[in-house]
């Protein structure tokens, strides 16, 4: 079974520098296969638009795909067509950028046996959310932390730029659950393993 490696952004409060660097670290850093952004606006999107933008141009939308093609490929040289293929490809990489749902949406994970649930405010958790979850990640909170509660791990990155922490990387590599809460430089400040279980199938639901 392919281990899973899930990075998750604090709320960046405008701080669209800092939400970018910290993206770029899961990205690069850290191997991130999908990061979700645990706030409710519209940060994450604005930070991946200008990065496609900046590789194929001003509407990176796949509708204009063909056109796009058309304009780079006509008539050029193949090594002009070599970087359209490049820059295309690491656009479609981009994809591994998402939000949550709206309020009180969340995302679910299954990462070995155990369901995450993900969402912004851990006040919308409902009775279903705890009794069938093992950790809970949420958004909506000042500061990094990582609190265990019986068999129930809550999780917060903290808010883009707060001390020690704006970003997580959780994967269940090697069995069990591991959490590394990564401050903006891109150090580790806080670890915490959740030990083996079964390993299940992995799921993702929003």
């Amino acid at each position: 079974m392919e281990s899973v490696r899930l990075g998750v952004l604090g709320p960046a409060s405008n701080d669209l520098a800092g939400l970018a660097r910290a993206a770029q670290l899961l990205l690069d850093g850290f191997s991130a296969e999908r990061v979700i952004y645990l706030g409710i606006d519209d940060a994450l999107d604005r930070v991946v638009g200008a990065w496609a933008s900046d590789l194929v141009g001003p509407n990176p939308s796949d509708l204009v795909l063909f056109e796009r093609a058309a304009r780079a490929c006509a008539t050029a040289a193949p090594d002009a067509i070599a970087a359209f293929v490049d820059s295309e490809r690491a656009r479609r990489k981009l994809r591994v950028f998402s939000n949550l749902p709206p309020p009180p949406g969340r995302t679910i994970e299954l990462l070995d046996g155990r369901v995450a649930v993900l969402l912004y405010d851990k006040a919308n958790l409902d009775e279903d959310d705890i009794a069938g979850a093992s950790l809970l990640i949420f958004g909506k909170s000042s500061t990094q932390m990582i609190k265990r509660l019986g068999a129930r791990t809550f999780v917060a990155p903290g808010r883009i730029g707060s001390e020690g922490g704006g970003s997580a990387m959780i994967d269940d590599e090697g069995g069990g659950v591991r959490i590394r809460i990564i401050d903006g430089s891109g150090a580790v400040t806080h670890t915490e393993h959740v030990g083996a279980v079964l390993a299940g199938t992995k799921l993702t639901v929003q």
